[in-house]
């Protein structure tokens, strides 16, 4: 595949517990299952994304990459999983704001890293898609995956409050479009943490697919016991509990992100 289709989507959602570390893993797993060649991108001081697929050894991280100390390539590891590798996050990572505060070009250092590392790829094995899990707030970290993204996916809880934090989000994309992205687009809104059991649910996703209709994915993940287990075993949902509910959602999820990309690109 050629180096201008990688794609790279950050997700996002300043709120925090909505799903989004989760969503990566397993996206990022569901995806390189169909062939895909998959780099995750853990942006979170707390290094969830790495934990959750088994990843120990993290001598090298992004910390290190938005450092300048090292390139992507040399920062990423394999995963259990075939064709899906991570840049792993450390604790580190609290310092970036800090030590990149006063710098030129601090919003773009993920974006220029990914440049060069998408120059050095040949074309026939390249990275196909780059996961981003950015940290639960709108700090200098979520900027940089912003002005790097080609678009935003946005994993939303099934909660009474999930709208409200929705519409500061949008208004943030937006503003990065102006000031530092112009490309960047909304990819979509993922319902996760669905509980049919509950009313509260159906209304939820009634009240988003009302406000936003087509940008929210038509898969909807369900709150399931085997996808909150799976992380402690330092693996994604597909590897731990390949039938369950769960899993099967991220499958059809990542079906509806390759056609969602097939129609963009035809755009």
């Amino acid at each position: 595949m050629s180096r201008h289709r990688t794609r790279v989507l950050a997700l996002a959602n300043q709120k925090g517990g909505v799903g989004k570390t989760t969503t990566a893993i397993n996206l990022g797993t569901a995806l390189a299952a169909v062939g895909e060649r998959v780099l995750i991108i853990d942006l979170d001081p707390q290094g969830n994304a790495s934990t959750g697929l088994g990843i120990d050894n993290r001598e090298r991280s992004t910390f290190d990459v938005l450092a300048g100390q090292i390139s992507l390539s040399e920062a990423k590891v394999a995963t259990h999983v075939p064709r899906l590798f991570i840049v792993p996050a450390t604790i580190d990572l609290m310092a970036f704001e800090r030590e990149a505060a006063a710098a030129n070009g601090k919003h773009y250092r993920l974006r220029d890293c990914l440049a060069a590392m998408m120059a050095a790829e040949e074309h026939e094995a390249g990275t196909t898609y780059v996961l981003i899990d950015c940290p639960p707030s709108l700090n200098l970290l979520t900027l940089n995956a912003l002005a790097a993204a080609d678009a935003v996916l946005v994993p939303l809880q099934c909660e009474f409050f999930a709208l409200e934090g929705l519409a500061q989000l949008l208004s943030t994309v937006e503003e990065i479009r102006v000031r530092l992205n112009p490309k960047l687009q909304i990819h979509g809104v993922v319902l996760t943490m669905y509980d049919q059991r509950t009313s509260l649910s159906d209304q939820v996703v009634e009240d988003v697919r009302a406000v936003l209709g087509e940008k929210v994915y038509t898969t909807v993940i369900p709150r399931n016991v085997r996808v909150a287990e799976s992380p402690s075993h330092g693996k994604p949902v597909l590897l731990y509990d390949y039938r369950c509910s769960g899993s099967q959602a991220y499958i059809q999820l990542a079906s509806e992100v390759i056609e969602r990309e097939r129609r963009m690109r035809a755009a």
